[in-house]
């Protein structure tokens, strides 16, 4: 055996392996110098085309700090439309004229009520019914008092006649007297009887008209009492004094009414509607009656026209806000105790006008910024009417001139900038959503 224990194949093999080992060497040094020269080309060629963008790059670089670049404004054009003011106020909807109706008699028992709330009555007619067994009674009593009246009435005119017509035998009885007193075919005593006869005779005549006045006084009185009968019968059906839409009720059957109890039912007169709205005291002086309005109601999806009706004199000292009542159209299923909101028109004319978003408000007024080939101009305006998008300027700037349309201190007088025209409706479409949400500059 080899030296170590090994075999001679195992020896020859392990001599075999040390042989390849210097030409595997030799072949991974060649790659190696290979690569290193791939690289340092590829470096240098970078190198050279770095160099080449610094330099296509330095004239740029040159001219972009020659000329800096001007900030990019949206401007808007004055234009001529028309513009109205309105005035918004926010209340309640109440009745414009609520009806109170009770019972016009006391201790009587209510029967039935023949209308529910949300009916529409008309003038006189029957809301309620109570009962009237007590006074038909009183009415058969009083008729028979009347006929007893009339009974005496018609003995006291015959009692008259009967009078009259002892007058007038007592009075040719006395003249028969007197003739044969100045024949001397009687005596003097036959003449004082029939004069006694004659006054007597006129005596009953008087007391008997006495007592028709006393039996007519009887009959006038059993027939008042007749007609107060008949009246309160009248009330036993308790009607309409106008027609409207019943509010409320409050009547109930077997209920004892009375006319100093709780009203039995609340009628809207002709069911018409009012927005009870309240405006601020800077802003009242603008509402006139006649004035129209827009008006939302809670629930209502298109808007109610109305008409302003009344303005109230008066300013509430602590809110400092004034009411106005705005009177609405019936039949529109309007209900007293809706939220509403009124948007009431207090002017409308024709005149230049910018949106909101454009004006500037300071310790010197307001002002607008013009721009005028390519700057910027602090210009001070006057305005006028205003709308939700818009507003009016009445000295200051002409119709065509163009503005920052949403001006902001950012801007000196005289700032140079890039504008960019947008249409004057899409100006104020942004200018409304700037003032209604906050939105921010340009």
């Amino acid at each position: 055996m080899s030296p170590r224990g090994q075999t001679p194949a195992a020896v020859a093999k392990s001599m075999k392996k040390r042989r390849r080992w210097p030409y595997v060497a030799v072949v991974l040094l060649a790659l190696g110098v290979a690569a290193y020269a791939f690289r340092a080309e590829i470096g240098l060629k970078l190198a050279a085309l770095q160099a080449g963008h610094a330099e296509a790059a330095a004239p740029a670089a040159s001219m972009a700090a020659a000329e800096p670049r001007l900030p990019t404004i949206t401007v808007a054009q004055a234009i001529r439309r028309e513009i109205a003011e309105t005035l918004v106020t926010t209340g309640t909807l109440v009745a414009r004229d609520e009806i109170l109706v009770g019972a016009q008699i006391d201790g009587l028992r209510l029967e039935g009520y023949l209308v529910e709330v949300g009916d529409h009555v008309e003038k006189g007619q029957t809301l309620a019914r109570l009962d009237r067994d007590m006074l038909e009674t009183q009415a058969l009593q009083n008729a028979s008092q009347i006929a007893r009246a009339d009974a005496a009435v018609a003995q006291v005119k015959a009692a008259i006649a009967e009078a009259e017509a002892n007058v007038v035998e007592a009075d040719a009885a006395l003249a028969r007297a007197v003739a044969l007193k100045k024949t001397g075919n009687a005596t003097e005593e036959t003449l004082i009887s029939r004069q006694s006869a004659s006054r007597i005779a006129a005596a009953r005549v008087e007391a008997q008209k006495q007592n028709l006045k006393v039996a007519e006084s009887e009959q006038r009185l059993a027939e008042a009492q007749r007609r107060e009968i008949e009246l309160r019968l009248a009330r036993t059906e308790v009607k309409a004094p106008a027609a409207g839409v019943v509010a409320r009720r409050t009547a109930q059957v077997g209920q004892i009414v009375g006319m100093a109890g709780e009203p039995l039912f609340k009628i809207v007169r002709d069911g018409a509607i009012e927005l009870e709205a309240e405006a601020t005291e800077t802003r009242l002086h603008a509402v006139s009656i006649g004035q129209k309005a827009q008006v939302e109601v809670a629930g209502f999806e298109e808007p109610v026209e109305g008409v302003v009706r009344l303005v109230e004199p008066t300013v509430d000292r602590d809110s400092r806000l004034g009411r106005v009542k705005i009177a609405l159209p019936a039949g529109k299923g309007l209900r007293p105790g809706l939220f509403a909101r009124g948007r009431i028109e207090t002017a409308r004319r024709d005149g230049v006008v910018v949106p909101q978003s454009a004006l500037l408000y300071g310790a010197a007024g307001t002002r607008v910024q013009v721009v005028e080939d390519g700057r910027v101009i602090d210009r001070p305006v006057k305005t006028g009417l205003a709308d939700d998008v818009g507003v009016e300027i009445l000295d200051g700037l002409n119709g065509g001139e163009e503005v920052v349309a949403r001006a902001g201190g950012f801007l000196r007088d005289g700032d140079r900038i890039s504008a960019v025209k947008i249409p004057t409706a899409q100006a104020e479409a942004e200018s409304a959503r700037a003032v209604s949400g906050g939105a921010g500059a340009n």
